[in-house]
C-alpha cells in the first residue's frame, strides 16, 4: 500500500529524483575539495581552506534559504540553490583552467551554499505528502544518500580527466551537467505554499521566534544537532586514527565506506518504525545506539571495534536525525517553518562545523579513545536532558 502510495505521488518522486541527482555532487566534493587545494594552494597549510569555506558556506546559507522558500516558495528556493551549483562548477572548472586558488575557494563557498539548500529536500518531502506519511516521506527522501554515496565517486573517476591534460576539471564540469539534470524532475514537482498568518513581517517573525522557546522544538533541534555532530565528530578523524593503528588505506577506507551505507541504507524502514513506535522513542533509541558505538571506539583499537563502531554511528545517525527531522516538522504551524527550520540547520552546521575542528584537535593531542570517551560524555548528558523535558512535560 505504502509502495503504492508513493509511486503515484508525482511531487514525492520529482523531489526524491532530484535530490539524488543533486545529492550526488556532495560525495564529489568531499573528494575534489583537498586534491584541487592542494593542487593549487600557495602552501599545503591552505590546502584544506576551500572544503573549510565550503562548510562555512553552509553554515551562513542556511538560514536564508528557509527564509526564502517561506516567502517564494520550496520550488523557488531548490531552483536558487541548484543555480548556485552551477555557477560554483563553472568557477571550479575555471580555477583549475586558469590555476587560480582564489578561483576555486570562491567555487566551494557557492557550491557550500548550494548543499545547504539541498538539505531542504527532506522538510520538503513531508510537505506533500498525507501527515500520517511524513516520517515514511522524510525516512525514504535520505535513502538518496545512499545512491549518492555510490554514483558520485564513479562519476568522478570517469570525469577527472575529461578535460585532460588538466586534471580534475573535468570533475568539477561534471557537477555542473549533474545540477542542470537534477533541476529537470523539479518541472514536475508541486509543493503546497507556506500559508502564512496575515499579520506583520515583525510581528510574525517573534511569534515564530518564540515557538523555539518551547520544549519540543528545542527537542527535536538538540538531537539533530547532536545526531550530527557526534557522526562527524568520530567519522572525521577515524582514517587518521586507523592509519596511526597501522590498518592500510584501503581498510580505513572499507570502514568509512560501510558507515556510509550504514547511515543511509536504514532509511527504508525508519519512517515505518516512527509510524509504529513514535518519533521521540526512535530519536531516543538513535541517541543510545551513538553511545554504544562510541563505548565501542573507546573499547579498542582492532578493526572489529572500528567496524562495529562505525556502523552502529551510521545507524544510530539515521534514527536520531530522521527522528528529530520529523519531530520538528510535527510539531511547528506552516508560518513558524522558515525561521524554525532556518535555525534548526544553522545549528546544526554549527555544531556540526566545531565538532570538526574540535575532532581534530583532539586525536592529534589526546588520541581516539580519549576523542571516543568525549563523544560518549557529550551523548549521555544529552540522553538525560532529552529525558528530564519529557518527564517536565509529562508533570505539565
Amino acid at each position: 500500500m505504502s509502495a503504492l502510495l508513493f509511486g503515484r505521488n508525482s511531487s514525492f518522486i520529482g523531489l526524491l529524483s532530484a535530490n539524488t541527482i543533486l545529492g550526488s555532487a556532495m560525495p564529489m566534493l568531499i573528494i575534489l575539495g583537498g586534491l584541487a587545494g592542494l593542487m593549487l594552494a600557495p602552501t599545503t597549510k591552505l590546502a584544506t581552506l576551500p572544503a573549510s569555506l565550503q562548510t562555512l558556506a553552509g553554515l551562513f546559507a542556511a538560514a536564508p534559504f528557509s527564509l526564502l522558500m517561506g516567502r517564494l516558495g520550496r520550488k523557488t528556493g531548490f531552483f536558487v540553490g541548484g543555480g548556485l551549483a552551477i555557477i560554483g562548477a563553472l568557477i571550479g572548472t575555471w580555477a583549475l583552467i586558469s590555476a587560480s586558488f582564489i578561483l576555486l575557494c570562491l567555487a566551494h563557498l557557492a557550491l557550500g551554499a548550494a548543499l545547504a539548500c539541498f538539505q531542504y529536500f527532506r522538510f520538503a518531502a513531508a510537505e506533500v505528502v498525507r501527515p500520517e506519511w511524513q516520517p515514511v516521506a522524510i525516512s525514504l527522501m535520505l535513502t538518496s544518500g545512499l545512491v549518492a554515496a555510490f554514483v558520485g565517486p564513479q562519476v568522478f573517476v570517469m570525469a577527472k580527466d575529461a578535460l585532460a591534460p588538466i586534471p580534475l576539471a573535468g570533475a568539477y564540469a561534471s557537477i555542473g551537467i549533474l545540477s542542470l539534470i537534477g533541476l529537470v524532475p523539479l518541472a514536475f514537482v508541486t509543493i503546497p505554499a507556506i500559508k502564512l498568518r496575515p499579520r506583520g513581517t515583525t510581528s510574525r517573525r517573534f511569534a515564530a521566534l518564540s515557538v523555539l522557546k518551547q520544549r519540543p522544538v528545542r527537542t527535536a533541534v538538540g538531537i539533530g544537532a547532536i545526531s550530527q555532530g557526534i557522526m562527524v565528530f568520530l567519522m572525521i578523524p577515524t582514517p587518521l586514527a586507523m592509519i596511526g593503528c597501522g590498518f592500510s588505506e584501503a581498510i580505513a577506507g572499507d570502514v568509512i565506506r560501510w558507515h556510509v551505507v550504514a547511515m543511509f541504507a536504514p532509511s527504508f524502514f525508519t519512517g515505518f518504525l516512527i509510524k509504529r513506535f513514535g518519533t521521540k522513542r526512535i530519536a531516543t533509541t538513535g541517541l543510545m545506539l551513538l553511545i554504544m558505538a562510541a563505548l565501542i571506539a573507546a573499547g579498542g583499537l582492532s578493526s572489529a571495534n572500528f567496524y562495529g563502531s562505525l556502523i552502529l554511528l551510521g545507524v544510530g545517525w539515521n534514527f536520531g536525525f530522521i527522528g528529530a527531522t520529523t519531530m520538528l516538522a510535527n510539531v511547528v504551524s506552516e508560518d513558524e517553518k522558515p525561521v524554525a527550520q532556518g535555525l534548526n540547520d544553522t545549528i546544526i552546521a554549527l555544531v556540526s562545523t566545531l565538532c570538526a575542528f574540535a575532532a581534530g584537535a583532539i586525536v592529534a593531542g589526546f588520541g581516539w579513545q580519549v576523542l571516543s570517551f568525549v563523544a560518549v560524555a557529550i551523548l549521555v548528558l544529552t540522553l538525560c536532558s532529552v529525558m528530564f523535558e519529557k518527564r517536565q512535560t509529562v508533570r505539565q
